[in-house]
């Protein structure tokens, strides 16, 4: 059963048999035991990605901006002397260092599982008989059947049939490549056209290109929201060292501080308050939750970078077969033209039908006469299926001790069996057409009689019976929804009045020279190939719009990868799922509804965490300056700074899984907006701690270390009072904090109120003015809320 090392180019020169005798299998393939064996010894049919050793992961976490400065601030401490701040700082360093390496394991298992959950399947002859499993169980020696839109999931060569392959993914050829029996395919290469039976030669990294491919790709390209971040985090840093550069010139000249230790302690401090300690972890956080989220929704996430992206898409071309419609036909007109009703004339064309059938227009027939109640009365004699070259079905059946032979099919077709046509008929036909329905005529006579007809069954795809409810959430959510089908004009614009879609449509070939000048306009579009999405998609970007797209096939994967949002419906091909950002597991509207829901909250959490960051960064800052040049000492020690972004950066941290409210429309970044938000609390907050610095010297008297334990208490008490107020974009009161972020803020509260009040690691403060500090910033910081609610207003960030 071994291949003898032979490459894939080795095996496309010898024969079939040779290859058969080589693999030691046949035609029908491998038993469930020799492929379990095989399994064994070759292994499992993936490319194995290299993964980062946990204990090199956790050690990183100690490199970077952020653990540098908490690092030198360690140093400083032992320097000085103070070895038990040195102890506490490095503790809050590996604290934080496994909180987020916890949390990038908990990430990675998360994008472990939804790709196991999106990895492509194949078609394998297993013990004689078809059955789809997972790629990864292929072994050399299996036979495979892989047909239109397909990943070819091993190195195999073909031993029935003919396939035109797409290698471009592999080789760079940008023509699809004919193979025919013998030839070889390449995995990771994909099925543009035909069917083929193929023998597996090599898998996993002994195929021909597997150092390279993957079946399934995960792609994490940076998101717009990444981007926004690190660049609010870029200015952040920029302010605090405009600020430590001119505090630290004033101090050198006036005298204030002579020794340099005492400068870069000072200096230290002002970086420590501006380097985001959480970013990296809130991040993770936000992106995993909602892809997990997603998940427990039927929605598969295959981009993460795709649950922010959907927040700004403000235009969303839909497939119609299979997403607003049920994708398959039901009779929806009865129209008798003679003697019978409608429960007579659908009688009688079930005896035009089959039973057990996977006609769609006989299932169809079936499906009215068990809803209307009816039931063959007649003895089937014999029954003839459709044949398209006759375009009709036919069924002798004894009915009334009479042989009653009964035909449906194409109008033409049946009408040329009768005798006469019914007077109207062709204007009845007309009418049922103009709405794009689907006719046949059916038509009965005696047993070498003449035929009448008996009357006109109509069908259409019916639209899903949540579509119109989606469609006006949708634009609820200021999302316009854009139908594309291959379909005429008359159905395109039915479904469209239907579901709520709209009105203005037009076939495709009708304006397609004028597109970018009507895009904007309409709501459908028919008569659209696949290959013609990516047009339409790039046409609504030039107009500067975020574009979602709903695909399923091969040529439908060039759009999906164009749109910001590009979405996989259930019934997608591997490609299509490969191609898009999110796979829906389920049929129709309701998980793209999700999608957008889901990826608002996202949103609003991020959103909340750069607000929260700029607002603090120039409290932080300016606090440190200016309360130094008036206090003639430090307001906070490098102890209480690391306590203090320790106790605020796990509030924010929490921020990753709140209980945020979508935004009511589409959101773009505006980075200019959100520093200008940020800068108004921020300011609001400084005068809060200044007003706080001059209570502690002119009415509790407090001295050098109690006044920094004043000042610590103020500054985290009013950072978990801050989270609360800019966690909502209306009144702070308008929702409910979630779970974690209101145990987070009881929490940091409660052990700093006993930490100011008892002798541990800080210089305690009398009871009463630790309580007084949660007072007054709980209702300052509040009481911040019409000034926030306005500038939010004024900004365009109130939702």
């Amino acid at each position: 059963m071994s291949n003898k090392g032979l490459s894939t180019k080795d095996f496309e020169r010898i024969s079939l048999d040779e290859a058969f005798k080589l693999l030691s299998s046949g035609p029908n393939g491998l038993s469930e035991e020799e492929a379990r064996k095989r399994l064994s010894i070759y292994g499992p049919n993936i490319i194995e990605e290299k993964e980062e050793s946990p204990v090199l992961g956790f050690l990183k976490r100690f490199w970077g901006p952020m653990p540098w400065l908490l690092e030198v601030a360690v140093l400083l401490s032992l320097i000085i002397g103070h070895v038990l701040e040195a102890i506490i700082i490095a503790s809050l360093l590996v604290i934080n260092a496994l909180v987020g390496f916890l949390h990038q394991e908990s990430s990675t298992k998360v994008l472990k599982m939804l790709k196991s959950r999106l990895a492509p399947r194949a078609k394998v002859l297993r013990g004689g008989g078809l059955k789809t499993i997972e790629a990864g169980l292929v072994v050399p020696g299996d036979v495979i059947v892989v047909e239109l839109g397909d990943i070819v999931p091993a190195d195999c060569k073909v031993v029935e049939g003919e396939v035109s392959v797409d290698q471009s993914i592999l080789t760079g050829e940008s023509l699809p490549v004919d193979v025919a029996l013998g030839g070889v395919l390449f995995a990771g290469s994909v099925i543009r056209r035909g069917r083929a039976r193929c023998l597996v030669v090599n898998t996993g990294r002994s195929t021909y290109f597997g150092r390279t491919v993957e079946l399934v790709r995960v792609a994490r390209p940076k998101s717009h929201q990444q981007e926004v971040m690190l660049s609010i985090t870029k200015y952040s840093m920029y302010i605090g060292v405009a600020v430590m550069i001119v505090a630290t010139i004033y101090i050198y000249l006036t005298g204030l501080k002579n020794e340099l230790i005492s400068i870069l302690t000072f200096d230290v401090a002002i970086l420590m308050g501006c380097v985001p300690v959480a970013l990296p972890a809130v991040m993770t956080i936000m992106q995993a939750a909602g892809a997990r989220e997603l998940a427990q929704k039927g929605v598969l996430v295959s981009r993460l970078d795709a649950v922010e992206d959907a927040a700004s898409v403000d235009v969303l071309c839909l497939d119609k077969t299979g997403t607003i419609t049920m994708g398959s036909l039901e009779v929806s007109d009865v129209v008798p033209l003679g003697s019978h009703d409608e429960r007579g004339l659908i009688e009688l064309a079930l005896y035009a039908s089959a039973e057990d059938t996977q006609d769609p227009i006989d299932g169809a027939i079936l499906r009215k006469a068990k809803e209307l109640g009816v039931a063959r009365r007649g003895k089937q004699i014999s029954f003839t299926p459709f044949d398209p070259s006759t375009k009709r079905a036919e069924g002798l059946v004894e009915l009334g001790g009479k042989k009653i032979r009964v035909a449906k099919g194409a109008p033409q077709v049946i009408i040329n069996l009768c005798a006469r046509a019914p007077r109207d008929l062709e204007q009845t036909l007309e009418k049922l057409a103009e709405r794009g329905l689907r006719t046949l005529l059916v038509a009965y006579g005696e047993e070498g009689g003449e035929m009448s007809v008996a009357g006109i069954i109509a069908f259409s795809d019916p639209p899903r019976p949540d579509s119109a409810e989606l469609i006006r959430k949708l634009k609820g959510l200021f999302v316009k929804p854009m139908m594309l089908t291959g379909d005429s004009l008359p159905i395109a614009k039915e479904v469209a009045l239907k579901v709520g879609i709209g009105e203005n449509g037009y076939s495709l070939s009708h304006i397609r020279e004028k597109l970018s000048d009507v895009v904007e306009e309409v709501d459908f579009i028919a008569e659209v190939y696949p290959e013609d999405k990516y047009t339409v998609v790039k046409a609504l970007q030039r107009k500067r719009h975020m574009v979602g797209m709903t695909g399923d096939g091969v040529n439908d994967a060039p759009a999906l990868r164009q749109a910001e949002l590009g979405i996989a419906v259930s019934n997608a091909t591997d490609v299509a799922k490969s191609s898009a950002g999110v796979v829906l597991l389920t049929p129709g509207l309701k998980g793209i509804v999700d999608v957008i829901d889901v990826s608002r909250r996202v949103y609003q959490r991020a959103l909340t965490w750069i607000l929260n960051k700029v607002a603090k960064v120039v409290q932080f800052t300016f606090l440190l300056a200016l309360g130094l040049m008036w206090l003639r000492y430090d307001v906070l020690t490098l102890m209480d700074m690391a306590l203090l972004v320790f106790a605020n950066d796990f509030a924010t941290m929490s921020l990753s899984t709140d209980n945020a409210e979508p935004s009511l429309s589409p959101r773009k970044w505006n980075v200019k907006n959100l520093v200008t938000s940020s800068l108004s609390i921020g300011v609001a907050l400084l005068i809060e701690a200044l007003i706080a610095i001059y209570i502690g010297l002119h009415v509790f008297n407090l001295s050098e270390g109690k006044m920094q334990t004043f000042i610590l208490l103020t500054l985290v008490f009013t950072s978990q009072f801050r989270v609360l107020m800019l966690r909502e974009r209306k009144w702070f009161w308008s929702s409910r904090p979630g779970r974690e972020l209101t145990a987070s803020i009881i929490g940091v509260t409660a052990a700093f109120l006993a930490l100011g009040a008892l002798d541990v690691i800080i210089e305690p403060v009398p009871i009463g003015v630790a309580l007084f500090s949660l007072v007054y910033s709980a209702a300052f910081t509040l009481a911040m809320d019409p000034l926030k609610v306005f500038v939010f207003k004024r900004t365009g960030l109130l939702s």
